[in-house]
């Protein structure tokens, strides 16, 4: 056979070909889905729900998971657990954040207050701010038995602020606020101003009872508005029924005016004054009287006696009575002719006597 007889073989089989009828094939599965596909590259694909700008790989699916690059995402659904570090270069808004450890070194800013609860609901005793390392951790928490806030080292407040309770100044650098009326202090400095209001006891030796309005030394029952005890002897100062301003001892006991640690003057338990050195009196004395003249330095209502000589006023000399030689009594009813008084020329009783000094008629 000829070439050219081939050829018409060839052209007569395509002819009868293109005559020939084609069968219609109903296709009845057109979804795309992995039974059409394996394998291969497909580029910018495109579908409802997914469309593929990218010109390189991004997204890899591996047996241990998904491996991706850049992540997109408006909002994840569902808990999240990430194993290994997560680095947010934004801002993270939560609810609620539990966390085991933070290691910051910002500046905090919050919208709510600081909070510190346990898990099933009760106070969080033993929670605050701790600062651990050094020579032991530093601490600021809550404790309970009673509820306090428990420090361990020093609170400083500035110089021009002050401590409150219920709204008042309770204290500040220098002043104890007024409302602190009650104190157990042991040990004050100098003071410059003391107000009391009420009993004082000053080491039960100074005591002031203020029910009585009496200041005692020594002596918790004062006798007087001012009372001095030692032993069994009380020295007072007080007023009587008669406006009259009371001093000395209350008990029976001689009180002693001293001066250069030397006794002066000594009023004895009995009334006996006694006088010691020199009596100087710039005035009038009154013995046995309480109103005398003006014309005389010293007027008494009884006998005087001076270098154990005994002076007296009658009206005749003496029929009873101890006398002594010397002893005068001045006549307290001289008349013309008659004497000046009686002197004792010897001692009895009442001693043997004569007159002296004779008025002229």
């Amino acid at each position: 056979m000829t070439i050219r007889d081939s050829l018409q073989n060839v052209a007569q089989a395509i002819e009868e070909l293109q005559n020939k009828p084609v069968p219609r094939v109903e296709i009845t599965d057109r979804e795309l889905s992995g039974n059409k596909i394996h394998g291969g590259r497909i580029t910018q694909f495109s579908s409802q729900g997914i469309q593929d700008n990218a010109t390189t790989q991004i997204l890899r699916v591996e047996e241990d998971g998904v491996h991706i690059n850049v992540v997109h995402a408006n909002t994840l659904k569902g808990p999240v657990s990430v194993d290994g570090n997560l680095n947010v270069s934004g801002e993270i808004h939560a609810t609620k954040l539990y966390v085991d450890e933070i290691q910051a070194d910002v500046r905090n800013k919050r919208s709510e207050p600081l909070s510190f609860t346990n898990d099933n609901g009760d106070v969080a005793y033993g929670k605050g701010l701790i600062w651990p390392g050094g020579e032991y951790t530093k601490q600021f928490v809550l404790q309970q038995r009673p509820d306090r806030f428990f420090s361990t080292e020093s609170i400083e407040v500035a110089a021009d602020k002050h401590f409150m309770v219920g709204q008042q100044e309770v204290l500040n650098n220098t002043t104890l606020g007024t409302s602190v009326v009650n104190s157990s202090l042991r040990t004050l400095g100098t003071l410059s101003t003391l107000n009391v209001e009420g009993p004082l006891n000053v080491d039960d030796f100074l005591m002031y009872d203020a029910s009585m309005q009496r200041l005692g030394i020594g002596t918790d029952e004062p006798n007087g508005v001012l009372a001095i005890e030692n032993f069994d002897n009380e020295f007072i100062v007080d007023s009587n029924n008669e406006n009259e301003f009371v001093i000395g001892a209350y008990t029976n006991t001689s009180v002693n005016i001293i001066t250069d640690n030397t006794e002066r003057l000594t009023v004895t338990q009995t009334g006996t004054l006694i006088v010691r050195n020199k009596a100087i009196f710039k005035g009038k004395i009154g013995v046995g009287v309480t109103n005398f003249t003006e014309d005389a330095d010293i007027t008494t209502a009884g006998p005087v006696r001076f270098q154990n000589k005994k002076f007296e006023v009658a009206d005749s000399m003496p029929g009873s009575g101890h006398y002594n030689k010397g002893d005068i009594v001045w006549n307290s009813e001289p008349s013309p002719t008659g004497h000046v008084g009686w002197v004792c020329i010897k001692t009895g009783t009442p001693g043997e006597w004569k007159t002296f000094g004779s008025i002229s008629s």
